[in-house]
């Protein structure tokens, strides 16, 4: 009897390779990887490339001399930072005026949702929303010449304050105190609507039924918002909140750049404007670089640890 040479058919198909599956895979996302390559490529060519000029933060550096020939000068623009009292300040004053805003920030936006949740009136609703989000999608090019008029010492608000309250005209962008305030307030006006989003939507999000007990239970609405409300969004507080940290040294290089001066220079110098005004201004660029690199640290360890932070205390995470 002669038998076949060719093994019989089992009915199943082979098992695939390790090379066919991970071909396989490639074929099917070959798409979302090639519209993904142009972002990628960009992110390389304006992010990564340009982290060759960290070297610049050690040398003296000569824009004729290049890298290869400017003087190494080791850590000794950092130790000029930290043992200098005037670069302290501008830190100080980075951190002072980014805390104020991450705190307003956080407060204006919850307690404008919490107020506007309890509007029943859609339309009226609905047009105040639209006017507290224009002044997001305005410059601060446009906004800074608007309070530059309205802040002087004949503008429209110190008029107010004379006709009204018989006082002595304010120097509000020519004195340093008042110029923190002036930027911290103007810059919650600017963006406290636009970030009330994530909290009425957090608030479209709770369940009816909680609120409809406690009615049964007699509890007005002052009850059920410090019962219900607030407690259901403090997870989304603790992600906001956490992950602004992120950005404690980002203090608003465009707000300051268009309002400040050299009067207020101890109050309301930021690390931003130091740098643009050091480097670009006076050509000190390795320390300018310097300066950025030391911001540049912090901001990324404060980006990890929010994220730890978030992770940790409102399961939010990213990847």
């Amino acid at each position: 009897m002669k038998t076949s040479s060719t093994p019989a058919s089992s009915g199943t198909t082979p098992a695939l390779s390790g090379r066919q599956k991970k071909r396989g895979k490639w074929t099917r996302t070959i798409a979302l990887d090639a519209m993904v390559l142009p972002a990628l490529i960009l992110t390389i060519v304006f992010a990564y490339v340009p982290m060759v000029g960290i070297v610049i933060a050690f040398q003296d550096f000569k824009p004729w001399l290049g890298f290869s020939q400017s003087n190494w000068v080791g850590l000794d623009h950092f130790k000029y930072l930290f043992n200098t009292p005037e670069n302290l300040q501008v830190v100080w004053n980075t951190l002072i005026i980014a805390s104020m805003k991450l705190v307003g920030g956080l407060i204006a936006p919850l307690v404008f949702a919490l107020l506007l949740n309890e509007v029943r009136l859609s339309a009226f609703k609905r047009s105040v929303q639209t006017l507290v989000y224009l002044p997001h999608f305005l410059s601060w090019v446009i906004l800074g010449g608007i309070l530059l008029d309205m802040l002087s010492m004949k503008g429209l608000i110190n008029q107010a304050l004379v006709a009204m309250f018989n006082i002595e005209p304010v120097f509000f962008l020519g004195d340093g105190n008042w110029f923190r305030v002036v930027v911290v307030l103007s810059d919650i006006w600017k963006e406290f609507g636009f970030g009330a989003i994530i909290f009425l939507a957090s608030l479209a999000g709770i369940n009816p039924a909680l609120y409809e007990a406690a009615e049964v239970d007699g509890a007005g609405r002052w009850q059920q918002t410090w019962a219900i409300t607030i407690p259901s969004l403090i997870p989304i507080m603790i992600v906001v909140g956490t992950l602004s940290l992120g950005n404690i040294l980002n203090a608003g290089f465009d707000q300051i750049f268009n309002l400040y001066n050299g009067l207020v220079y101890d109050k309301g110098d930021i690390i931003d404007t130091f740098v643009y005004r050091i480097g670009l201004i006076d050509g000190q660029f390795g320390f300018s670089a310097a300066v950025g690199l030391f911001k540049s640290v912090v901001g990324f360890v404060l980006i990890v640890a929010a994220y730890r932070m978030a992770y940790k205390f409102a399961n939010y995470r990213i990847f």
